[in-house]
């Protein structure tokens, strides 16, 4: 469970002994038999099957203890000692129990060091290469499936490869993980260094003003790296421009202005951002894999999307989210394959029986005056005033309602399809104000698009020479028409707390879907815990 006494933050900061680690190899001593091993593994009740195939499948020959394997030894001890430094449970990997067995790895006690350290081996290789927890079981709504390379797999890349190489490679090569490693590293010197200082007292600031809060904020906006601000009291241009940025940084209106929205952000301890950048380190390891030369991210923490060509930003949005109470937008990965242009809403039976049904028993005409109608099983229209509605309530009102093509039309003019169980997907909407607000969860679980028609360009720059002109040739049709993609594009909806902009600044977000804090309880509860280094 974790824990952090304040008595580590500042006066004596705690560090990591583990971290600092340098492990001798194992002394030599004599090789276990073959069947030594093969009586300590195929007795192991924490191995796998297929971890005792491969020792079957090699004879039993060992690849942690001996001579021969010292290297190997010696590299997972190193790695595993430093565990912590990507926010793994160090506790788990038995550091201390697994250098002392391999220490006395001779005979039978060496029979039991393999089986014990391809145990940890295996733990630390699948947490550090794609993450800790399981996301679904985590929470639902995360239908992230990390990419999980099968135990034989690890084990024979372990016993081919240069033991170093392999446990440097195990880690995400995406460039955000390598700067959440640096972030880490700077806020725990901040946490031992006592934080970033007082907290700025809720009291608005505006530019030209002068008070000793101008002083206490330039405190804190130094300490949290936006430059040596001095000790003037007055709220400067210069200051203006700082805060600006700040505001940016955090997804907040950049209007210079410190309210008690600014304020409350600005005092956000650097502990909690720590608890940020650890959670999302395991999304960094949750998708350790190759995203494609084109691919779609949307971060509903940000309320944004980018489309990435060769891993840089071709296109981006902002967009609108479902709803914080309900309707919120799951996680998770698929393809792109279409657009539907001039889309009929097939409005979901959730929001039919729930939202619509009570609607019509008041108003029978409702439907027909928004372009929408009602139809029954057979796909027949029938007019909400000649049916009984009294009869039916959300669980058993059997009919459909759909909305014809329209500027009106719920999901605007078009709609970009991933089908998917969730039944999410992007699509265009007649509501162009939600997209001034600064937070934008308003949907029913679908992603709406602030530039859909420049979005659907960038799509189709890939299968025509005219873009807009073919769009646009089958947006004046009025009818509904199906467009493939000749090529599928991976999009990936994410939701990432702390992520880098373009020019490698460090962006947070509020978490405004609690997963942060169901995910760090979940890392706490693996054994994950925060550092506080001095120095």
């Amino acid at each position: 469970m974790y824990f952090l006494r304040r008595k580590l933050f500042g006066i004596a900061a705690a560090i990591t002994c583990a971290s600092l680690a340098v492990f001798t190899a194992p002394a030599v001593q004599a090789k276990p038999t073959k069947t030594q091993i093969s009586a300590a593994v195929t007795g192991d009740k924490r191995l796998s099957a297929e971890a005792k195939q491969f020792y079957a499948q090699r004879g039993y020959q060992p690849i942690w203890v001996g001579n021969k394997n010292k290297n190997r030894a010696k590299a997972l001890l190193n790695a595993v000692s430093r565990a912590a430094d990507h926010g793994l449970p160090t506790a788990q990997y038995q550091v201390s129990a697994l250098e002392d067995a391999l220490r006395q790895s001779n005979g039978k006690n060496g029979a039991a060091a393999e089986a014990f350290a391809t145990q940890i081996f295996l733990k630390y290789a699948r947490d550090m290469s794609s993450g800790v927890l399981e996301p679904k079981k985590v929470d639902r709504e995360i239908a992230v499936q990390p990419p999980r390379r099968s135990e034989a797999a690890l084990l024979d890349a372990i016993s081919r490869s240069s033991a170093s190489g392999f446990f440097k490679a195990l880690a995400p090569k995406h460039p955000d993980y390598a700067r959440l490693l640096k972030e880490k590293q700077r806020l725990e010197r901040l946490i031992g260094q006592g934080d970033f200082g007082p907290k700025v007292p809720v009291a608005t600031l505006k530019p030209g003003t002068s008070s000793k809060n101008v002083v206490k904020m330039r405190d804190r906006l130094s300490a949290m790296g936006y430059g040596r601000l001095g000790s003037d009291a007055g709220f400067d241009e210069k200051l203006v421009k700082v805060v600006q940025q700040f505001q940016t940084n955090h997804g907040l209106k950049p209007d210079g202005v410190v309210g008690p929205g600014t304020i409350k952000v600005m005092n956000t301890s650097a502990e909690q951002r720590l608890r940020q950048v650890l959670v999302n380190l395991e999304r960094e390891r949750w998708m350790n894999r190759s995203r494609g030369k084109r691919h779609i991210v949307v971060n509903l923490a940000d309320f944004s999307f980018n489309v990435y060509d060769n891993n840089r930003v071709t296109f981006t949005s902002v967009t609108v989210i479902g709803k914080v109470s309900k309707d919120r937008t799951p996680e998770f990965h698929d393809e792109m394959t279409h657009m539907v242009v001039n889309p009929t809403w097939h409005v979901p039976r959730s929001i039919t029986g729930k939202e619509y049904l009570p609607i019509l028993k008041k108003d029978p005409g409702f439907l027909a005056r928004r372009g929408m109608r009602m139809v029954n099983s057979s796909g027949k229209s029938v007019n909400p005033a000649n049916v009984n509605l009294a009869q039916y309530n959300a669980k058993n009102f059997p009919y459909s309602i759909k909305q014809k093509p329209s500027k009106g039309n719920a999901l605007g003019l078009v709609k970009f399809m991933f089908p998917n169980k969730y039944n999410i997907y992007l699509h265009d909407t007649p509501s162009k104000s939600l997209f001034k607000r600064e937070v934008r969860a308003f949907s029913h679980g679908c992603v709406r698009v602030q530039k859909p028609f420049e979005f659907a360009y960038k799509l189709l720059e890939k299968q025509t020479s005219d873009p807009k002109g073919a769009f646009h040739g089958w947006l004046k049709t009025g009818r509904e028409q199906y467009v493939n993609l000749q090529q599928p594009v991976p999009i990936y909806l994410n939701y990432r707390t702390v992520f880098f902009a373009e020019n490698g600044r460090v962006n947070y977000r509020n978490d405004i879907y609690g997963r942060d804090k169901t995910l760090f309880n979940a890392l706490s509860k693996a054994g994950v815990a925060l550092q506080a280094v001095q120095g």
